[in-house]
């Protein structure tokens, strides 16, 4: 059982490149036509997680942490979320805590860039 769980894993680790090699080497020594290669593969690697996560289209943005330049991430909190500077303090000193939610990607990883530029740690959900 251990042989198969160790293949299991290969097999969901696979790159797409790889994949097609795969595909490939099934068509050609074994019989199995590309398409059927692309379903068995990509089976066990899909699970029930892997469709909702690729059909997301909203994410949160969280602060974990402020870092080591806090002041320069309180300021920076305060003019992407619009709070007062007292909030935007708030805010930092209790992280984690959402910054932003239900933004799409683009925003979602443009506001991370700019809080990890000023020194925050900062997750996307």
């Amino acid at each position: 059982m251990a042989d198969l769980k160790a293949f299991a894993e290969q097999l969901v680790n696979l790159t797409v490149k790889e994949v097609n090699e795969l595909a490939q080497i099934l068509k050609d020594e074994y019989g199995i036509e590309p398409a059927a290669a692309a379903v068995a593969v990509a089976a066990p690697a899909g699970g029930s997680d892997a469709p909702a996560a690729e059909e997301k289209s909203t994410f949160d943005v969280i602060l974990k942490e402020a870092g080591g330049q806090k002041l320069a991430v309180v300021k920076l909190v305060k003019d992407l979320t619009g709070l007062g500077l007292k909030e935007a303090k708030d805010l930092v000193d209790g992280a984690p805590k959402e910054l932003k939610s239900g933004v799409a990607k683009d925003e979602a990883e443009a506001l991370k860039k700019q809080l990890e530029e000023a020194g925050a740690v900062v997750e996307i959900k």
